[in-house]
């Protein structure tokens, strides 16, 4: 395999030179750059990647963690992610978990093995301290309030939406509310739960634990609940749905059914899907495309922590 010493042989010019034209620098007369070209085309020379980065201390690779890849909510955020990476020469390295915390480990041992430059963590399983173990080692941005932990992060205040849309649903005189959750773990989780909790207690309200349905993450998980909700004595008169996807599942049903919304149950969803936009869902609006985007270039700064709440908005529609 031809090298830099080979090519300047060829081509009768220094090595300086060579790496001048490889490097699209500037200060290189037009006839030695045809010599260089020339001689390069003729022995097949291709770049050494590795040393490159090797040199420049960069792999110009940024991991990605996300539960799911067939999810609209990361599918927003991995596009914000991928556009600004596209823009900054950046190529990303995509670590599917489904919530098992040894791929969310694999991926933290290639940042500390400088295999990729970051890492952002759209949602996580692995517990904190194994996280903090591994930011020696580069940057790591994530998708979640982080307020009280020394870590990079964009976040929606999720105790503060949810607080929003019961309140709002309390306004409209109900009573009986209930919420549907991908999962009861993790951040966003709990200080929606926490948020539902104080939200009861404030209004003299019981907490009655069969109003929550958790593992509701894709439209197909509407049906089992509205399996359990139509056995109810004395079902929600409103459910907050944290995706757009089973809100519209959950839509569907009732119409199938024969249950009005917003008369009999009124539909809240979350992050203004175009779904929720085709069958008029009240939402609220979160900028996953802009979260992606910041999520990327706070994966850039190595040496600052930066925390950033983004703004969610109450979409009204018809379902409430």
């Amino acid at each position: 395999m031809a090298n830099i010493k080979d090519i300047a042989k060829i081509a009768g010019v220094g090595t300086s030179t060579v790496s001048r034209v490889l490097n699209n620098h500037p200060y290189v007369s037009e006839e030695a750059r045809q010599a260089v070209l020339k001689a390069i085309k003729f022995t097949n020379y291709q770049k050494n990647i590795n040393a490159i980065h090797l040199k420049l201390g960069k792999t110009f690779l940024i991991g990605v963690v996300l539960p799911f890849l067939n999810h609209p909510y990361f599918g927003k955020l991995l596009e914000g992610i991928s556009v600004e990476a596209e823009k900054n020469n950046y190529k990303l390295l995509i670590f599917q978990t489904n919530y098992k915390d040894l791929r969310e480990i694999e991926a933290l041992e290639m940042l500390k093995e400088k295999q990729i430059d970051a890492l952002i963590i759209c949602s996580k399983d692995c517990k904190w301290e194994t996280i903090e173990e591994y930011q020696i080692y580069g940057p790591i941005v994530l998708c979640e309030d982080t307020r009280d932990r020394k870590i990079s992060s964009v976040f929606v205040d999720h105790y503060d939406s949810f607080t929003s849309a019961l309140e709002f649903l309390y306004e409209k005189g109900h009573r009986r509310i209930g919420y549907c959750v991908g999962r009861m773990t993790g951040t966003n989780s709990t200080q929606r739960e926490l948020a539902y909790r104080d939200f009861l207690i404030k209004h003299n309200e019981p907490f009655l634990k069969e109003y929550i349905f958790e593992g509701c993450l894709f439209l197909e998980d509407a049906k089992r609940v509205m399996d359990r909700f139509t056995e109810m004595k004395k079902p929600p008169t409103a459910l907050l749905v944290t995706s757009d996807q089973v809100a519209a599942g959950l839509l569907n049903l009732c119409n199938l059914l024969h249950i009005s919304v917003p008369d009999d149950l009124a539909i809240i969803g979350f992050d203004n899907q175009p779904i929720a936009e085709i069958m008029n869902i009240t939402t609220f609006e979160i900028p996953l495309f802009e979260i992606g985007q910041k999520l990327f270039l706070q994966a850039q700064k190595k040496e600052k922590i930066i925390q950033e709440e983004m703004a969610v908005k109450l979409i009204e529609r018809n379902t409430v």
